[in-house]
């Protein structure tokens, strides 16, 4: 359910004003779950619904940027915006301006290759660059650090157990009977589009059988768990950025 100031609203009433049909589809996910859905203000509700459509935007976006997928061993990035850190990281270069360095993974992405988990923090961070601005954004990450699940406290994020999966949100498959020789395919780090659509950093936009089988071909001799969805959700926290 969704409630605005402590009164449940129906999705009805909301769609009136939503002309994106990703939102609306947005609003009656959030409407139909069992969760609940609280905001101060209706602009607290539009705003996660702006970056919700954008995350999706950026994960469609760095798709097709061309950016491959690998190791933190093997890493690497634009050394005119970035720096490479021994550990696989890349920190801005003091010089660019953090809108320039993040988007210019899109526009050069052939020049980047990271892991999956790298790129739903630069998914995240483009989401967060559409969402308010270029001017706002170069002010909050301005040492700009792309590592892992490290993400700036301007854009603080949580995880939460269920399974009301709404399109935007990081979900996680598990794979327990990894290759131990390919231990980077212990897990997929995926953005979720609805309709059984999502987005994982060097396996595609693709559904969740079409991930599962995936990993399952990176198990090892004779597994005996089948990789699966996890009922873990990480968002963004939206009403605090």
């Amino acid at each position: 359910m969704i409630k605005i100031n402590h009164q449940v609203v129906e999705p009805e009433d909301l769609i009136q004003g939503i002309t994106n049909n990703e939102e609306k589809s947005i609003v009656k996910r959030m409407a139909a779950s069992h969760a609940s859905y609280e905001y101060q203000t209706i602009s607290q509700l539009k705003f996660e619904l702006l970056f919700r459509t954008n995350t999706m935007k950026a994960a469609r976006e760095l798709n097709k940027s061309g950016a491959k997928f690998t190791t933190f061993r093997y890493a690497f990035c634009n050394k005119k915006v970035w720096d490479r850190l021994a550990n696989g990281g890349f920190l801005i270069k003091p010089e660019v301006r953090p809108s320039v360095a993040i988007l210019d993974i899109l526009k050069n992405g052939k020049l980047y290759a990271f892991e999956c988990s790298t790129a739903i923090a630069i998914v995240l961070y483009i989401a967060t660059l559409y969402s308010i601005g270029s001017e706002r954004f170069d002010i909050l990450f301005a040492r700009l650090y792309l590592m892992d699940w490290q993400f700036d406290e301007d854009l603080p994020i949580h995880q939460t157990y269920g399974d009301d999966y709404i399109p935007g949100d990081v979900l996680h498959f598990n794979n327990p009977d990894f290759d131990p020789k390919q231990p980077w395919w212990r897990a997929e780090n995926v953005i979720f589009f609805g309709d059984d659509q999502y987005y994982g950093h060097g396996i595609g936009i693709r559904n969740a059988i079409a991930i599962i089988n995936f990993l399952n071909k990176k198990r090892k001799p004779d597994p005996e768990n089948s990789a699966y969805l996890m009922r873990i959700i990480t968002r963004p926290q939206y009403q605090s950025i």
